[in-house]
């Protein structure tokens, strides 16, 4: 019978030689590697398919929600999202459970920021949205349907995060919902010259990569591998984002 002190004894260990605890609402992600991309027939922005590694960090369990972005909001004197009150978009207090949208890159980075956090590249992005399986098209493995994640416009919107089951990390909604930023600038030949170890994409670009697919999106864009590119200062109805931290020691 396994010992009812092993746990604290655990937890004393960590705080004695200064490994952080897993934050609240966030999922640990181990260091890895995995095979980014897709080789598919036509040209696309999603090959070469590459192997990457990528070191452990956090990322949210969900994406960020109106009320959570109504606080940063308010602690900071932010302006409210473009769609704010507007509940055909579900953006505002009357759905505080659906993620915001209507915000730009500069406002997630914002957000990002002052919760002590930062956004994740591209890679962290894939990498967690595959949750250990290699390969695979979809979070939850090669098939996906409405009951599975919110895309193809049947829920006519946004609905509340962690809606349908987490992938095997532990993450909800990295399919569908809504689109998510990443920190990466957008290169179309990006893939053809990325690092292999925790690449942040190219240095300059007019857009930044945005992920996941959304409401609004078809299966085919809120496969893994999807991506895209979307000016910083553009603010959609279909946008969102959730954030990263490091792992420290």
């Amino acid at each position: 019978m396994k010992s009812l002190f092993v746990l604290p004894f655990l937890l004393v260990l960590s705080n004695v030689f200064g490994q952080k605890t897993t934050p609240a609402n966030m999922a640990l992600i181990p260091k890895g590697e995995f095979t980014m991309g897709k080789n598919t027939t036509n040209p696309s922005d999603w090959q070469p398919e590459h192997k990457v590694t990528i070191d452990a960090f956090y990322l949210d369990k969900y994406e960020v929600t109106n009320q959570q972005y109504l606080e940063f909001c308010y602690a900071t004197n932010h302006a409210l999202p473009m769609f704010w009150g507007m509940n055909e978009f579900r953006c505002g207090m009357d759905f505080p459970n659906h993620p915001v949208v209507g915000v730009s890159f500069f406002d997630a980075e914002q957000f990002a920021k002052w919760a002590d956090k930062r956004l994740p590249t591209e890679a962290e992005w894939e990498y967690a949205a595959r949750g250990g399986l290699a390969g695979r098209n979809f979070p939850n493995g090669d098939q996906m349907d409405s009951t599975k994640a919110n895309y193809g416009r049947k829920y006519q919107g946004s609905l509340k995060v962690g809606t349908f089951q987490a992938n095997d990390f532990g993450l909800y909604d990295m399919a569908g919902n809504v689109w998510e930023w990443t920190s990466d600038n957008y290169g179309a030949d990006y893939y053809q010259t990325s690092s292999p170890v925790n690449p942040k994409g190219p240095e300059r670009s007019r857009f930044k990569v945005i992920r996941g697919g959304s409401w609004h999106s078809g299966a085919m864009c809120i496969q893994n591998y999807y991506r895209n590119g979307l000016s910083p200062s553009w603010v959609d109805f279909a946008v969102g984002f959730r954030c990263a931290q490091d792992v420290t020691k």
